[in-house]
């Protein structure tokens, strides 16, 4: 829904509200996209969102709820009585229950899942005992299991009965009596056999699957590889105990990516939406890294200061300070955030280290080389300063781009080789560790060419 038209829509409901003409309301909600439902009661106060959440029926409310944002989920849910709240939790997904209660207030969740039917609390339960980003915590264990000497007939006459009840029905797995994973059929294969015909005799069975500790960022990389939908979750017995679906995928990498960015930036990953980030978290988010960013640059200071005598005597030297610092700054971002990006989409591992530090030295010394020559026709042409001068800088640069580029690629591999996040590397810090070598070859070479 295009911006005017979500404007025009969220008048309407007010106005509905306003006039209290709910039965109106109702009708027109139903007709709605549940997405654009949702994002039109981000945009109203909490009150008014509360009160037309509470004129939904209940499948219409479980469906909207999934859709909101977090901090609206919270306030709807505390904002209702338990019965109420727990009849909400009852027509979520497992996955998405789990989510919102994940981030809840211990006795808030006991109320409310004290309320829920004994399968959702079993369930839920099920789901929180994995750990965070692990391909358990994020599973849904409403899937369509079948058996492999069932006939096509009796599958749809299951999935008519139970498959309201499922995530999706796209995919159909069939198991064991021991719930073992023995293949999948689709359901569009599915409607292309015979109703006599056994499931066994025309199921996949090579199945691609992963364990509940898998972390979440390998999920989304076999999503990647295979397009898949949906991808069946086993135990270590391969006993299969739900499904991920391919929008907890897009999630995954939304967040993933969003925690790169800030941790890039350096800021610290937060789950909340800028606008609802109060002006005292958002502080906190940024300050440590700022502190420590400040604290790191007078080290910049000390070597400026050991090389007083030569700038007293050479002022020019100074003028260029800043477009070196940016220069071997910009060309290790560039190297870093390069390979924290291949990282992530598996196109490099730590095995190619030597392949990548080879790559980056030749491409550090033709960018070196190219911003080297400009960069003397300016000093010269421009600038007016003499040919040492200008030779200084131009060494500089050069050796300046290499070992940033050598720098930032060899530090993000060897980050990630110890299970740390490579982003952490390519964030200010490593801006401020190659502002300090670039200074210190600057005055390295001012001082042997200048003979001071």
């Amino acid at each position: 829904m295009d911006e005017i038209r979500e404007q025009k829509e969220l008048e309407t409901f007010r106005n509905l509200l306003n006039n209290k003409q709910y039965t109106v309301l109702r009708g027109k909600a139903a007709d709605m996209n549940d997405s654009d439902l949702a994002a039109i009661m981000e945009k109203m106060a909490d009150e008014d969102m509360l009160k037309m959440f509470r004129l939904f029926p209940k499948e219409l409310a479980a469906d909207v709820f999934s859709q909101l944002e977090q901090d609206s989920q919270q306030y709807i849910i505390t904002s209702l009585s338990e019965k109420e709240a727990g009849s909400i939790i009852d027509n979520l997904f497992a996955d998405d229950a789990t989510d919102l209660l994940e981030e809840m207030p211990a006795n808030i969740v006991k109320k409310i899942l004290s309320n829920a039917k004994p399968e959702t609390r079993k369930d839920i339960n099920h789901l929180l005992q994995y750990p965070d980003d692990s391909a358990g915590s994020i599973m849904t264990t409403e899937f369509m299991d079948l058996k492999e000497n069932m006939t096509v007939a009796e599958a749809f006459d299951r999935i008519r009965t139970k498959g309201i009840d499922s995530e999706t029905v796209n995919v159909l797995y069939v198991l064991n009596p021991k719930r073992l994973l023995l293949g999948t059929v689709a359901l569009r294969s599915l409607i292309m056999h015979g109703q006599d015909e056994i499931i066994g005799d025309f199921m996949h069975e090579d199945v691609i699957s992963c364990q509940t500790s898998t972390d979440q960022e390998q999920v989304a990389k076999i999503f990647q590889k295979y397009d898949f939908t949906a991808l069946p979750v086993v135990d270590k017995e391969n006993r299969m105990v739900g499904i991920i679906t391919v929008d907890d995928v897009m999630d995954i990498m939304e967040k993933e990516a969003t925690e790169d960015i800030d941790k890039m930036g350096g800021i610290i990953p937060s789950d909340k939406p800028y606008f609802k980030t109060s002006v005292f978290e958002t502080w906190k988010k940024r300050i440590p890294w700022l502190m420590l960013l400040m604290i790191s640059a007078t080290f910049t200071g000390k070597i400026i200061t050991s090389f007083e005598g030569a700038l007293n005597r050479f002022v020019i030297l100074t003028a260029y300070i800043p477009m070196l610092m940016d220069t071997g700054g910009n060309s290790g971002s560039q190297a870093s955030t390069e390979v924290v990006r291949s990282l992530s989409l598996g196109q490099i591992r730590f095995e190619d280290f030597l392949k990548v530090i080879w790559k980056e030295m030749r491409v550090g010394l033709l960018c070196g080389a190219t911003l080297a020559s400009v960069n003397f026709l300016k000093c010269i042409f421009i600038d007016h300063v003499s040919v040492t001068i200008a030779s200084i800088i131009c060494i500089t640069i050069i050796c300046c781009v290499f070992l940033a580029k050598l720098a930032a690629s060899s530090l993000t591999l060897l980050v990630s080789k110890i299970n740390l996040d490579p982003a952490v590397v390519a964030s200010p810090m490593l801006t401020t560790v190659i502002d300090a070598i670039s200074l210190t070859i600057y005055f390295t070479v001012a001082v042997a060419m200048l003979g001071l």
